[in-house]
């Protein structure tokens, strides 16, 4: 029997006129999931460039380095996020390296770098789910609260002399430029509902924590 199938494999693949032999190991919810890890990582992207181009000095602090060189860091690793240069910190330990005022590195590749490997970090590192993978209803939930710490941070966390740290909506004064509200919104989203898609799957309750007060990032449950 065993034999057969895999004889008849090839002309079920091309049956499905497209249809990826990897799939046949992946449920209806990892199909999803591999969208979602897709789209924030893409979102991650956006978000670098956008902040690049509001924040041109911090691209600076690395001679000959280009917004593309730091897109291609963020892509060429598929699993983790690790860097020399943020002495290997990853998720909300590399954000929190964008608003330290001793820090005196690029601002904007700590952000990213600890956005996108935290996003990482709720989907279990991987670039793509199958049948064995399970996600964590509440680590996702709570990436998506940090997310909306992370835009807290943006709008109010200021240098000692009054600066944002990373300049987003509002420059010299002015609100003017509302896209990353819109990014940032759809992160938030997207992690809400594939915290809300694992609880169903898993029929567990997923719930929400008071951590507004505190101000601070708060780390992914293990």
């Amino acid at each position: 029997m065993r034999l057969l199938l895999i004889a008849l494999a090839p002309l079920f693949l091309c049956a499905c006129g497209g249809y990826e032999l990897k799939n046949l190991a992946k449920s209806d919810i990892d199909l999803v999931t591999d969208q979602f890890i897709i789209k924030t990582r893409e979102d991650v992207s956006e978000l670098a460039v956008m902040l690049y181009k509001r924040n041109p000095e911090q691209l600076a602090k690395n001679p000959g380095m280009t917004i593309e060189g730091r897109l291609a860091q963020l892509k060429v690793r598929r699993y983790k996020l690790q860097f020399l240069e943020l002495e290997y910190n990853q998720g909300i330990d590399a954000m929190n390296l964008a608003f330290n005022p001793s820090f005196t590195g690029d601002r904007v590749f700590a952000l990213t770098v600890g956005l996108g490997s935290m996003l990482r970090q709720a989907y279990a590192y991987q670039p793509e789910m199958f049948l064995p993978d399970q996600l964590d209803a509440q680590v996702l939930l709570t990436s998506a609260q940090n997310v909306e710490m992370l835009v807290w941070k943006l709008k109010n966390a200021r240098k000692p002399n009054g600066e944002h740290y990373i300049i987003t909506y509002e420059k010299w004064g002015v609100v003017d430029n509302l896209s990353f509200e819109r990014l940032f919104g759809e992160i938030i989203v997207l992690q809400e509902m594939m915290a809300g898609i694992v609880g169903d799957s898993d029929n567990r309750t997923v719930t929400g924590a008071v951590y507004a007060v505190s101000k601070v990032f708060i780390p992914l449950p293990i």
